[in-house]
């Protein structure tokens, strides 16, 4: 199955996030990822489910690697632990600073805009966390 029969994953906006989200999933560092609910909700989108297999794509919007996802929860932003946030790969001591640099995105300028308003977040805020494995992590073109 080649990459353009898979559903693709864009890794936060276009741009330096994404492009160290895609590096650290394919060093190995990033083995998690979360997403807002009301993102899902607001696109028209379903919860990923266990076995999915997604192509995550770079900024320019070309399959960098394929995933699989093994394991997704809808949680409370609050049940995020510090095993959860080290999986994240993006360098967190833990899960305060998890939760701050993810407040800080959900309601950044790109996601407010996408939302049509600021979404509020609190300890009851819904999010996607999702732990995946690199299924695929060379040329689009092999098999």
């Amino acid at each position: 199955m080649g990459h353009d029969d898979l559903p693709t994953l864009e890794l936060a906006l276009p741009g330096p996030l994404r492009d160290s989200g895609v590096a650290a999933i394919l060093n190995g560092q990033k083995t998690a990822l979360t997403g807002l609910l009301e993102i899902y909700e607001h696109a028209g989108e379903a919860v990923p489910e266990v076995g999915q297999r997604l192509a995550v794509v770079d900024s320019d919007g070309r399959p960098a690697v394929v995933i699989e996802l093994v394991e997704v929860r809808v949680v409370p932003i609050k049940e995020i632990d510090d095993d959860y946030a080290l999986a994240e790969g993006r360098g967190y001591a833990d899960a305060a600073e998890w939760r701050a640099a993810h407040e800080e995105f959900f309601q950044s300028d790109g996601v407010s805009e996408y939302l049509g308003h600021t979404p509020v977040i609190d300890d009851d805020t819904l999010v996607v966390a999702e732990r995946f494995r690199v299924v695929d992590a060379g040329d689009p073109g092999r098999s």
